[in-house]
């Protein structure tokens, strides 16, 4: 399975990570490359985390890290990830 990160998601990472780096340039980097292991586990496991709050179908999911809400849809040969962001500012 492959997973493919829609512009959307990069475009909310990269303002997350802009954000994050104007405190601490290596607390940004971390976050990305921590988020970025944990997304590699949807590899082997792409149920593992919960069904989305914000779509009515259980190929959306949501995954929650370090506050950030990530969705996520399931297809057949690949995950999509389509958005992250603050559950504050959805």
């Amino acid at each position: 399975m492959i997973i493919e990160k829609k512009p959307k998601y990069i475009f909310g990472l990269l303002k997350i990570l802009k954000y994050i780096a104007k405190d601490k340039k290596s607390s940004a980097e971390k976050f990305e490359k921590e988020l970025n292991k944990m997304l590699m586990l949807l590899k082997d496991n792409p149920q593992m985390y919960r069904k989305s709050y914000y779509f009515d179908d259980e190929r959306y999911r949501d995954f929650i890290y370090s506050g950030y809400t990530i969705i996520y849809k399931v297809e057949e040969e690949k995950i999509l990830i389509l958005e992250i962001f603050k559950w504050q500012n959805r």
